[in-house]
């Protein structure tokens, strides 16, 4: 395992949101909530595009367990915060019951400018996701190692599907979040990439054809960060348990840590057939880890759990170097054995009652009694 000094730190974001604990529906309520957490988390918490969604957020971690103790903490903050509302927190890609489309954007000449720009796009933005920054500030090697994690972001779309419920019906998905948001001009998996010169080209032209607010507004599932020295992948729906997210993330790390040689040997990363990628997104979407994805090489069918297997492989080296393969293999044997969060969801529809679904995504996304870790001292944020 490498020291501490020379790990390759990772920090993570999680989306989620806001319900009445009476009606289970998604309410307007995020600012009561943050306004409380805050006294305890200060910028670990944060608001979001709407008012029904709050956002967790950890340091820079060196290790997943450090980051699952920051989420952790994160999310029984925001649940207490949230309990003494008579509020609830939900960890999942999209509300489960919702009365709020369009969905109540958040005042500022930056929503302004977005309403403009998106219009009926930003009716429904209340999804929510998991994002993962790793640190590499390199902006040359960050694009190119996202040409290398390309053909992976399917595989990490039926890993993480949390999201088969939208206002009150199945969608027969396992995310539907991924669909909602592939609508927009500038979301999905990122395109093949030159160098950083050639990602800031496309920024400036898309810029000028008005698809984006500003370069925060990149939303392909691979970006350099716009404000820190990191990659973001940011594809995956918000898992239900923090220690999903933590695995979730530490597989990320790896996977960068993995391609990384490759990037240094001058290898630029796999050109892959635009329709093989929407196939393979949306077959991932559809059926998450319940049944078969697509090979993004060759456009054919492939069980999901060995697309999982030929990731895990993949990113076996970095794993292994940051002493996460035991964790991230557990979390895939879970998944394995209970199924994907969107199963898990549907489960616990008990005769149909969505309800039901609701309350159960309140106690597992923030167990009582959950414990954390001391907090890292850093004040570095992502």
């Amino acid at each position: 395992m490498v020291a501490d000094d020379q790990a390759r730190r990772f920090g993570v974001e999680e989306e989620f949101l806001v319900v009445d604990r009476r009606t289970r529906e998604t309410v307007a309520r995020a600012g009561t909530v943050l306004r409380q957490a805050e006294k305890e988390l200060g910028s670990r918490v944060g608001g979001e595009i709407t008012e029904i969604q709050l956002e967790g957020r950890t340091t820079p971690c060196v290790t997943a367990a450090e980051a699952a103790g920051q989420l952790a903490r994160n999310r029984a903050t925001l649940a207490a915060a949230a309990t003494e509302e008579g509020l609830g927190v939900i960890a999942s890609g999209t509300p489960v019951l919702d009365a709020s489309i369009p969905s109540p954007i958040t005042e500022g000449p930056r929503q302004d400018r977005g309403n403009a720009t998106f219009r009926g796009l930003h009716h429904e933005l209340n999804i929510c996701a998991l994002h993962v920054h790793v640190e590499l500030p390199d902006r040359d090697r960050a694009v190119l190692v996202s040409n290398h994690l390309r053909p992976y972001l399917p595989v990490l779309i039926a890993l993480a599907a949390n999201s088969p419920f939208w206002r009150g019906l199945d969608t027969g998905y396992a995310s539907w979040r991924t669909l909602l948001w592939n609508r927009w001009p500038v979301a999905g998996p990122p395109p093949y990439l030159r160098s950083a010169a050639h990602y800031d080209e496309l920024v400036a032209t898309l810029l000028e054809a008005e698809a984006l607010v500003d370069d925060g507004t990149i939303f392909w599932d691979v970006r350099p960060s716009a404000r820190l020295p990191t990659l973001e992948v940011r594809v995956a729906d918000v898992p239900i348990t923090a220690e999903e997210s933590a695995a979730l993330a530490a597989l990320v790390r790896g996977l960068v840590v993995s391609v990384l040689p490759w990037v240094d040997r001058g290898d630029p990363g796999p050109e892959l057939q635009p329709e093989f990628m929407r196939l393979a997104y949306w077959r991932a979407a559809r059926d998450g880890m319940a049944g078969s994805g697509v090979d993004v090489l060759t456009g054919r069918p492939v069980p999901a759990r060995e697309l999982a297997r030929r990731l895990l492989e993949t990113a076996r080296p970095g794993l292994e170097e940051h002493g996460d393969l035991r964790r991230v293999t557990a979390w895939l044997d879970g998944l394995a054995e209970h199924g994907d969060g969107a199963t898990r969801q549907r489960r616990a529809a008990r005769d149909g009652r969505l309800t039901d679904v609701v309350d159960d995504l309140i106690r597992r996304t923030a167990p009582i009694g959950e414990t954390s870790v001391p907090d890292a001292q850093n004040s570095m944020t992502t």
